[in-house]
């Protein structure tokens, strides 16, 4: 008698890596890379190979505390039990954090509305050992007000062309139109955070609007020519990339009946941090203002220094107490 199919499920984790010593998030030949190390992971506690879904294809070097991925598999491992074991077999430097069935038909990359992105800048004389791995170091006295004035320049549906990196263009006929809903500048001693929230991003595209801002910052650009760059759609105009170890993907958004579901799940199975608050109620007060203190992440990334993870990111993001770029 033959044994019934098992039936398909959709699985959602989030997921936390230093991005240090991998090529990206995708599968590249003969590269290391995380979706490498998670599908190995997953296949080995699943006992069937998967193929996994990004929010975001990270580049190589950057970092994430709120990566969400997801996969269909025909496994009947519990979603809190699939964190456990995926762990288990994951190297230190990669953490899953979280897990939840969720409704067939959502996509990490597909369903979401809105991506999370946090560059950190050290801005003192003498380099931090510490933070190394996480922070850019700019000698240079930065003017992090000028920098946030021009930060305005950004918000709005705008084609980012001028900072798509060169190495990096996009596809024929693929748009570079996106919505950046929020870019803001804050500095807590000699650390500088730039927060940036858009619909989606080009490649290096925060990297590059970073690399020019801190032009502003030096004083060799005015705000209206960092305008002229954002409108002129030609990434001769603009700056050079900032280094990617100082980029880290902090979170991702999804429309409120996938939030609830995965609150839902995740509360009975224990599965998930954050309990029932959704991403957008968490992110509205950490990203208000200067709501958005540096913390430490505490579960799946220890020793992640301050300053990486905006305090209470949660649901889709970093759990508190628990995108490509």
């Amino acid at each position: 008698m033959s044994e019934t199919p098992r039936a398909a499920r959709t699985l959602a984790l989030g997921l936390a890596y230093e991005g240090t010593a991998y090529h990206g998030f995708g599968i590249q030949p003969d590269r290391t890379t995380v979706q490498e190390m998670l599908e190995t992971a997953l296949a080995a506690c699943l006992a069937e190979r998967v193929r996994v879904t990004a929010a975001g294809r990270t580049d190589a070097g950057v970092h994430a505390t709120g990566q969400v991925v997801t996969f269909v598999t025909t496994g009947r491992l519990a979603a809190q039990d699939i964190v456990r074991a995926a762990n288990a077999f994951l190297p230190e430097d990669v953490r899953v954090t979280w897990g939840a069935e969720m409704p067939a038909g959502f996509d990490a990359r597909r369903s979401a509305l809105r991506r999370h992105y946090r560059y950190c800048i050290w801005n003192d004389a003498v380099p931090d050992l510490w933070r190394r791995r996480w922070t850019w170091h700019v000698p240079d006295r930065l003017d992090e007000r000028a920098m946030d004035v021009s930060s305005g320049d950004l918000v709005g549906r705008r084609d980012f062309a001028s900072f798509a990196g060169q190495s990096a263009r996009e596809p024929e006929g693929r748009t570079t139109v996106r919505t950046v809903e929020r870019a803001t500048w804050h500095r807590d001693g000699p650390t500088l955070t730039f927060d940036v929230t858009a619909d989606a991003f080009l490649r290096h595209m925060v990297r590059g609007v970073v690399g020019t801002l801190v032009q502003v910052g030096r004083g060799k650009l005015g705000r209206n020519e960092f305008g002229a760059i954002v409108e002129a759609t030609d990434r001769r105009r603009a700056g050079p990339n900032a280094p990617s170890h100082g980029l880290t993907f902090v979170g991702v958004e999804y429309p409120a009946h996938f939030e609830a579901h995965a609150a839902a799940a995740g509360q009975a199975g224990r599965g998930r941090p954050g309990g029932a608050a959704t991403l957008t109620d968490r992110l509205s007060k950490t990203l208000a203002g200067r709501d958005a203190r540096p913390t430490h992440l505490s579960s799946g990334a220890a020793g992640v220094p301050q300053g990486i993870v905006p305090r209470g990111m949660g649901a889709w993001g970093t759990a508190r107490g628990g995108g490509a770029q």
